[in-house]
């Protein structure tokens, strides 16, 4: 870090300075438009399509600087490749940033997803600082620099040049250590993220830094801070520690353009997520015995805007081709075959055969892994939930396999992220709270009024957890448990109703034992019933090539619905339902679940009718 003796001469009085700073958040290694889901060139988000936005903007504007906000090397089989294969070049996200004038970045939480030593390796070749503030090593020191002032020559409005020092603070979820705790257990420990910035910001200021941004891999969340806060933006933006902030994590876009994107006067930007935006604050500076903000906004730039996509950068698309080909071969690896289609189209609808088929290969692992363990004798359960199910995700989110051959893509499409299996003990109480969190994903419906919404577009699917193994109905009449993004709980009965094992109704003291990943049983997605379940095994073995594995064990595989949930009775109202347009293609499902198609929605989702 750069002290008060490396300061530059001081401006004069009155100079003015028009800084712009340009940012990417959660990535998730989608680099290319193409789409290894499907197979196939797409005109989807990708850091490629953003490095045209950039080349444009840096022509427009002298004085720009580019950040990135984490969650860049995992998301995609390209990002599964690399680790797999090991790092003997860079990382392709990182050699793709580099070609592309990054100035810094942080890490976000799906960085520590592959391990401590894939990410230090992944970061050492990255010609641009990654700072880290609030995750230091078991033993106190650094695991990566936890800022730095970047010292920049930049072009004044009323001519000349001017040095500006702008400190850089990275931040990040402080719950990666129970996310990845089998990764991370013993080997780091993790600060608040608010108390961190404003202790870093001042030992910035202290070694010169004109400006403080944050790059902070949190959303917006509660107003109030607390120790273990996971989105702090907004304290964050009211502790007056930062000059503008870079925000992620949440997959949200801010702002929406309908104001400057000020939160407690603090410019903040939020640029989506996969590549879908390029993020720009604009500082308008003025030196008053020291550099001030006199003006400040933020906007987001599309990658796919309405007058047609941004083509992807020739250079970034050559550079990547050998990575792109690597992932090909692996992606394209045969295991099996499927007698029915694997969608995830009507999974918030009712039964799903691709959750059944989900479950029936955790429980099969667990059983076998379970032989001879003392509480083998409790019930034993799957959560299993769809993690493509549209939401923010566009009405093309979702996951959608057809009748015929299975490859290694298949399984990846299922299952994104590389969690490990794990079984916890519960109780019935704890059961019934962690099917509220998952009822959450509805609006409430007033019994006898139609075409009203069912469900709530702020709930993610990934945190759809369905417990086969169970039966239950959900009264969407009642108010939910929790708010869609599970940080608010609230009074009431709840919704889940007649919650039954093999006929027999759960009390709130009976034990099971319930197989999920250990993303899930660290309470991640705000299941607080999963956190308080007793760890009773940890298995090495990613979720991913569990469900690989299952299929060509069990080849060729005939997924079938399971009954296990269904939506309590409402006297015959009518509500709406909104999957993604490739749900017409499925009109047997559909019709099982007593759906019926009523036209595209405005939004490009589909509509279909239901009656409750």
């Amino acid at each position: 870090m750069r002290t008060e003796a490396d300061r530059p001469a001081k401006p004069a009085e009155g100079r003015h300075l028009r800084l712009v700073v340009l940012a990417t958040t959660d990535l998730h290694a989608n680099l290319r438009p193409y789409n290894y889901y499907l197979d196939g060139e797409a005109g989807d988000p990708c850091l490629a399509r953003i490095a045209t936005l950039v080349d444009r903007l840096r022509a427009a504007e002298p004085n720009c600087l580019l950040f990135d906000n984490g969650d860049t090397l995992q998301g995609t089989p390209l990002g599964d490749v690399a680790q797999e294969r090991g790092l003997t070049a860079p990382h392709p996200m990182i050699a793709a940033m580099n070609h592309m004038g990054y100035d810094a970045a942080t890490v976000g939480n799906h960085d520590f997803n592959y391990g401590l030593p894939f990410l230090e390796a992944s970061v050492e070749s990255a010609e641009f600082p990654v700072v880290l503030a609030n995750v230091d090593r078991a033993h106190g020191t650094s695991l990566l620099p936890r800022s730095v002032i970047l010292n920049r020559e930049l072009h004044a409005t009323d001519g000349g040049t001017e040095i500006l020092c702008i400190g850089v603070v990275g931040l990040t979820p402080p719950q990666i250590t129970k996310w990845d705790n089998t990764l991370l257990s013993g080997k780091v420990q993790t600060r608040p993220i608010v108390e961190t910035a404003r202790t870093e910001a001042k030992a910035l200021r202290k070694a010169g830094a004109d400006l403080v941004i944050a790059l902070c891999h949190s959303g917006q969340g509660p107003d109030q801070d607390a120790p273990d806060l996971e989105n702090a933006l907004l304290p964050l933006a009211a502790s007056d520690a930062m000059d503008a902030i870079v925000a992620g994590h949440t997959h949200r876009v801010f702002p929406d353009g309908s104001d400057k994107g000020l939160i407690h006067g603090v410019p903040v930007v939020q640029p989506g997520f996969f590549g879908s935006h390029l993020g720009q604050i604009t500082l308008d500076l003025i030196y008053r015995d020291g550099w001030q903000i006199r003006d400040a906004f933020s906007c987001v730039h599309p990658v796919l805007p309405k007058e047609g996509p941004v083509p992807a950068s020739p250079a970034i698309l050559s550079q990547s081709e050998d990575s792109h080909e690597q992932t090909l071969v692996h992606t394209r690896r045969p295991i099996g075959e499927t007698l029915a289609p694997l969608e995830t189209y009507f999974a918030l609808a009712g039964d799903s055969p691709t959750l059944a088929f989900m479950a029936e290969a955790t429980l099969t692992h667990a059983s076998r892994a379970l032989e001879g363990h003392p509480l083998n004798g409790l019930p034993l359960l799957s959560a299993v939930a769809p993690f493509k199910g549209g939401g923010r995700g566009g009405p093309g989110y979702y996951t959608d396999i057809p009748v015929g051959p299975l490859t290694i893509r298949n399984a990846a499409d299922l299952y994104a992220f590389p969690n490990t299996l794990q079984v916890l003990r519960v109780t019935g109480a704890d059961l019934t709270d962690w099917l509220e969190r998952s009822a959450s994903a509805f609006l409430q419906i007033t019994p006898g009024a139609q075409g009203q919404a069912l469900l709530d577009p702020g709930f993610s699917s990934y945190n759809f957890d369905v417990l086969f193994g169970l039966h239950y109905s959900i009264n969407v009449s009642q108010p939910a448990r929790y708010s869609a993004d599970g940080e608010q709980v609230f009074p009431g009965p709840g919704r889940i109703r007649d919650l039954r094992y093999k006929g027999r109704d759960v009390a709130r003291g009976d034990e099971f034992l319930v197989v999920t990943n250990s993303y899930r049983a660290a309470g991640g997605g705000h299941h607080p019933a999963a956190a308080r379940g007793e760890t009773v095994l940890q298995s090495p073995l990613a979720v991913r090539k569990l469900l690989a594995d299952h299929i060509g064990d069990t080849a060729p595989i005939r997924p079938s619905a399971q009954p296990t949930w269904r939506f309590t009775p409402l006297g015959g109202t009518d509500v709406t339902y909104e999957t993604g347009p490739g749900a017409v293609a499925h009109s047997n499902r559909a019709a099982a679940l007593g759906l019926r198609p009523l036209g595209p929605a405005p939004n490009g989702f589909y509509r279909f009718g239901m009656t409750l």
